[in-house]
């Protein structure tokens, strides 16, 4: 019988001389360490997306910047997370050192994005926002390769299914959150609050570390994962990691900043008649919309990605967005365009659900245990990079073509990844 082309390969990890942190394969998968994983990261994402959406008041009604600013302080923090997680992966390779990277980051995370709370010039909210994005970037390959130490390798794609889930409820807390308190104690006071949560997922994590450290401990060879503060891209370059990335690669080259989607929601809004306030209080509960989708999706895909394997779940990812970035470029009148931007949103909700999980559950599967961290970091480079390349060059084209122009420009890179996932042979 043949396997999907990204499951483990024959022997597992003990037969290719790695620890082996996944232990009897028979075992049940969700424990108390993988729940925990997933509250770290919805308990996280919640403070820093809470944080995330009082940024722009801060920046330009409290301290009296333009918006201008705030793209370059969004722009160079989510370069530096991408930088970040690729130096990470080394870091994260001793297994001993994994739990203290991974609380550390994100203890870190939350001081810094509650410290913009007293920050009194655009500078100060600048190298606060870099700070966290810096920490948050280090933390998660830690994360990750914690994440595959407590699962059996049939297990990681349902793993990361509920990190990711986690992860995208703490996008639709967060905001929520943020609109409660901002009105309740104002904007600052309801940054230093985004500290408690942050803080409470640095304590959560803990956890997963505990479980590890049971199983690593026990593992033969486990010393052969000791660090190396270095990039072993020769090694990741022989196990595959270039060909598992091309697909990803191509799919993160499409994927646009959900800003873009909010904005392009609001123009079409607006365009058939809702008045203007209207329009953005649509787009952003449109916006909540697609993160609860993403959340819904994420465990599906993992479970698909364990029986299919994640090339599939990819494929599918990729068609979402052709459809969802097709309904966005058209737009539509009357009524028609409410319906085209909702459905655009799920569509794009579905697709990141499925392709996060699936990209994680690849990267775990394709590489052996002791280059997983850094596996994860270059995972996280190609993420950040190829979001921000997308992101600007469509930014380019909305300006000076349209925003058809831009939202074409995606979906042909999507349309690129699904010819690449179809020439990804499966062993017969």
């Amino acid at each position: 019988m043949s396997r999907p082309d990204d499951a483990a390969p024959t022997g597992g990890p003990e037969a290719r001389g790695d620890p082996a942190p996944s232990g009897d394969p028979a075992r049940r998968w969700l424990t108390p360490g993988v729940a925990s994983v997933g509250a770290t990261s919805l308990l996280s994402d919640a403070g820093h997306e809470l944080a995330t959406s009082l940024l722009p008041t801060l920046v330009t009604t409290t301290l009296g910047a333009g918006p201008g600013a705030l793209a370059a302080i969004d722009g160079v923090a989510d370069a530096l997370t991408g930088l970040s997680k690729l130096a990470g992966g080394p870091l994260a390779a001793q297994p001993t050192r994994r739990g203290r990277l991974a609380s550390g980051g994100y203890l870190t995370t939350a001081l810094a994005t509650g410290a913009m709370g007293a920050a009194v010039a655009v500078w100060q909210v600048a190298v606060l926002r870099a700070v966290a994005w810096v920490a948050r970037g280090i933390r998660s390959p830690a994360r990750d390769t914690l994440l595959t130490g407590l699962v059996p390798e049939r297990a990681l794609g349902r793993a990361f299914g509920v990190e990711r889930a986690g992860d995208n409820l703490g996008a639709i807390a967060g905001p929520l959150l943020g609109a409660v308190l901002v009105g309740l104690v104002g904007v600052r006071h309801a940054l230093w609050l985004s500290i408690v949560p942050g803080a409470l997922a640095a304590v959560a994590i803990t956890v997963a570390a505990r479980e590890a450290r049971r199983t690593l401990v026990t593992a033969p060879d486990a010393d052969r994962a000791r660090a190396r503060l270095r990039l072993e891209w020769h090694a990741l370059r022989r196990a595959g990691m270039v060909r598992t990335l091309a697909p990803m690669a191509a799919f993160e080259a499409g994927n646009l900043a959900t800003t873009l989607l909010i904005l392009r929601a609001t123009g079409v809004l607006e365009s058939a008649g809702t008045a203007p306030t209207r329009a953005v209080s649509i787009a952003i509960v449109l916006y909540a919309v697609h993160n609860a989708v993403a959340a819904g999706v994420s465990f599906v895909a993992g479970t698909v990605a364990d029986r299919a394997g994640g090339h599939p779940v990819l494929a599918a990812a990729a068609i979402a967005y052709v459809g969802g970035y097709a309904l966005f470029a058209v737009g539509g009148t009357g009524t028609a365009a409410a319906a085209a931007v909702t459905a655009g949103f799920v569509l794009a909700g579905a697709g990141i659900g499925l392709a996060e999980t699936a990209e994680s559950a690849l990267v775990a599967r394709s590489l052996p245990v002791r280059l997983r961290a850094q596996g994860f970091g270059v995972l996280g480079l190609v993420q950040a990079g190829g979001d921000l390349a997308a992101t600007v060059v469509a930014g380019l084209l909305w300006s000076a073509v349209s925003a058809a122009a831009a939202f074409g420009y995606a979906a042909a890179w999507m349309v690129v990844c699904l010819a690449v996932v179809g020439t990804i042979r499966r062993p017969g």
